[in-house]
């Protein structure tokens, strides 16, 4: 992908980046935050948002670059995912309304790119993917003393769809990533007496950051 095509893209991401805030605040109120986590960075420094989509959408981009097909679904979930990510870190929960419309634009997005590369095999793969996941958070949710929730579940399997498009390995790996993350976060605010042991943390940021690290890595 061209240096231009990059920096457009760049922009387009700083522009989402400062309308994740506004479109936040229909779905989540800062008193609604739970007063033992510390609020998202983006109360504090306005900057950070932009900056952090920018960064978002430019690696999407190098990542997703060689199927300019599916990168416009990429990257619409990818803006759904910051206002979901926010929304998760000031109250605790991912509304259905935004799941949903990221799950539409993902399915539609990679169904059009099924259609234009001619490969309707990859939007089979997507959708395996987006079962397998699904199915395996469905199983976490059940156990005796999960946290998980089924917004949790609902958004795992609409990421699911776009690491199945780009094969098993991303599949796996995106699986993975995010308890990973989850925990070590976990262990970390432990660490520094920042929360107790039950108090509850949200995933959604880590479904959605360890999602894109997948893509990146594979």
């Amino acid at each position: 992908m061209s240096a231009a095509a990059l920096v457009s893209i760049a922009l387009l991401g700083t522009l989402v980046g400062l309308v994740v805030p506004l479109m936040s605040r229909r779905f989540a109120t800062a008193d609604a935050r739970p007063r033992a986590l510390p609020g998202p960075p983006t109360l504090q420094w306005p900057w950070v948002g932009p900056v952090v989509a920018a960064g978002v959408f430019v690696g999407l981009a190098v990542a997703v670059g060689n199927d300019p097909a599916a990168l416009p679904a990429f990257l619409a979930v990818a803006a759904v995912g910051l206002v979901l990510a926010r929304v998760d870190l000031v109250c605790l929960r991912l509304p259905d309304p935004l799941v949903l419309v990221a799950g539409l634009l993902a399915l539609g997005g990679l169904t059009g790119a099924a259609l234009l590369s001619g490969a309707p095999g990859r939007l089979l793969g997507a959708l395996g993917g987006a079962a397998v996941a699904g199915a395996a958070h469905v199983l976490l949710a059940v156990l005796p003393g999960s946290r998980l929730g089924f917004g949790d579940v609902k958004l795992a399997a609409v990421l699911g769809l776009l690491l199945g498009w780009l094969g098993r390995d991303a599949l796996l790996t995106g699986l993975l990533l995010p308890h990973v993350l989850h925990g070590g976060l976990a262990l970390g605010l432990l660490a520094a007496r920042r929360v107790r042991r039950h108090t509850l943390l949200p995933l959604g940021p880590a479904l959605l950051a360890g999602t894109w690290l997948a893509v990146l890595l594979t």
